[in-house]
């Protein structure tokens, strides 16, 4: 994992990194000598994605070289936005090629409460039409069928995330008795979770917590009991999460784990209970009766709709880290490395950015693109070989 720790450790400022961009007009007699001397972007972000980290996120106090980086060589970028329900076109949940809808029961012993989970592929669809409705739509059922509880989840079809920065916007439910979460897995002992439980929502003294949680074996010898562990942080948000959509967010890194809601930071896990392995996003709401968690299930079906998810991390696979070495020869060129822009308490516009809808995406990256289909990057030949083609042609 050499490679890993080298790319997720190289920590650099904004200063050293971006560079200011300058248009000039190159005379056609000059061309030759720039394309020799001059190595060349092939593709945007050819290199990876520079992600703000740990503590100090950009504020006007804060100055650019206090601002720690990490670069990241892969991204799954989904603007669910886009989605249309089944059967009313081509960009469907069902179509999507980054997500897979699960399906699968779990006995009230499983799901450790009153009542099963029945989780049903049915139950995770588009939204409304309506712009302020958009979004990906997670489903708990109000009705109980066979002692379960009808619920929702997907995850991510790849499962070689290995340090990264995951983010979604979301906006909860109102109605009581479900748990909506956020969270990374790879197994149950290496677990990192944003979890929202409705129930615990107060409009009438503005408490809105939510639970960040590290599910590690300590917590499994509690008998699954995480808020009994040192790896448990209840934090508040300072806006009643049902309202409205924000950014939650997790950053996965070396023997830490920071949590921030719109770019603010929320919390910090560090130590041994913080994974060390690749895994995957799994997006979930559920219900299973038990009155010390999630509650419910609800009086009638709740719904969380999610807009996006954007995550930038390492990949665990060796064909993906083989693809970034040859492909990011120049790091320090323009475009070769692109800033993922930060969500912020102030500014949340930044939301709306994707790097898929980019004209020239990064080489052997490939995303989910909104007309239903796949879009991969181009794969071309390397620095050099173009430069000779090149060469050779204007000769």
């Amino acid at each position: 994992m050499a490679f890993l720790a080298g790319v997720l450790t190289l920590l650099l400022t904004t200063a050293t990194i971006l560079t200011t961009r300058h248009h000039h007009t190159i005379p056609l007699s000059s061309t030759l000598s720039l394309l020799i001397l001059t190595p060349l972007a092939l593709a945007d972000c050819e290199c990876g994605y520079l992600s703000t980290i740990g503590e100090l996120l950009p504020n006007s106090h804060a100055p650019s070289h206090q601002q720690h980086h990490a670069l990241f060589t892969d991204l799954i970028e989904s603007d669910f936005t886009k989605l249309v329900p089944e059967g009313e076109g081509e960009a469907t949940i069902s179509a999507n090629t980054d997500w897979v809808r699960q399906a699968f029961n779990l006995s009230d012993q499983r799901a450790r409460g009153k009542y099963g989970e029945m989780f049903a592929v049915e139950n995770v669809d588009a939204a409304g039409k309506e712009e302020e409705d958009r979004g990906l739509k997670l489903v708990v059922r109000g009705s109980v069928i066979e002692d379960m509880v009808p619920v929702a989840e997907i995850d991510t079809r790849r499962l070689d995330m290995y340090w990264g920065t995951f983010r979604a916007s979301m906006k909860m439910t109102k109605e009581r008795g479900t748990c909506s979460a956020f969270f990374w897995y790879f197994n149950d002992t290496q677990e990192i979770d944003m979890e929202f439980l409705s129930k615990d929502f107060d409009k009438s003294n503005n408490s809105y917590p939510v639970n960040l949680v590290l599910q590690s074996r300590e917590a499994v010898l509690n008998g699954y009991d995480s808020a009994a562990t040192s790896n448990f942080v209840k934090a508040y948000l300072p806006f009643d999460p049902t309202e409205g959509f924000h950014e939650y967010r997790i950053d996965y890194l070396p023997g830490r784990v920071y949590f921030y809601v719109d770019g603010g930071l929320l919390g910090k896990i560090e130590g041994e209970a913080v994974p060390s392995s690749a895994g995957h996003l799994i997006l979930q709401h559920w219900s299973n009766g038990n009155g010390l968690w999630s509650g419910g299930p609800p009086g009638r079906d709740a719904g969380l709709v999610v807009r996006y998810v954007k995550a930038y991390f390492n990949s665990s696979r060796e064909e993906r880290q083989r693809d970034w070495e040859n492909r990011c020869r120049y790091p320090g060129v323009e475009g070769a490395v692109c800033m993922v822009p930060d969500v912020l308490p102030t500014n949340g516009t930044a939301g709306e950015w994707f790097f898929m809808e980019r004209g020239n995406m990064t080489n052997n990256q490939t995303v989910w693109r909104s007309e239903g289909g796949r879009g991969e990057g181009r794969k071309r030949l390397s620095g050099w070989v173009v430069l000779g083609v090149v060469v050779w042609f204007m000769l």
